[in-house]
């Protein structure tokens, strides 16, 4: 039987449109407040059509030296165009972008999967260090 985890794909977000991108700070202070926002298509954009569209985005924290993962939110796109007069003819679309604030007592890192309804699922990571 294959493990979940030989159908989670990578790569660099420069070049694929389906990988996540976490924009947060390198550094934070304990205890306070920071921006986190995921996206993905910064660089390729990612079609958002009827036919082809991200679902749904997760961010996850590891503590350092953790071995459980903390959900920090997800993130559904429901709105891609659709309409009772067909595909991509709805008057509403969802940009795959979630935003987001947390606090951390740890160092640690952020994970992002993001599902595209055709290639499946991506994932991308970003440490986090306290100052």
């Amino acid at each position: 039987m294959a493990e979940l985890t030989e159908h989670i794909q990578s790569g660099d977000w420069k070049a694929e449109k389906h990988v996540p991108i976490i924009d947060a700070p390198d550094s934070v202070k304990a205890g306070e407040f920071f921006p986190v926002k995921a996206t993905l298509g910064k660089a390729v954009a990612h079609p958002n059509t009827t036919e082809h569209h991200i679902v749904w985005m997760d961010l996850y924290y590891l503590p350092e030296g953790g071995h459980y993962l903390f959900q920090v939110g997800r993130f559904e796109f429901g709105a891609h165009g659709q309409d009772p007069g067909g595909p991509n003819k709805g008057p509403v679309y969802t940009h795959h972008e979630a935003a987001t604030s947390m606090k951390i007592t740890k160092p640690g890192t952020l994970y992002a999967m993001a599902m595209c309804n055709i290639h499946g699922l991506w994932k991308a990571s970003k440490p986090i260090k306290l100052a």
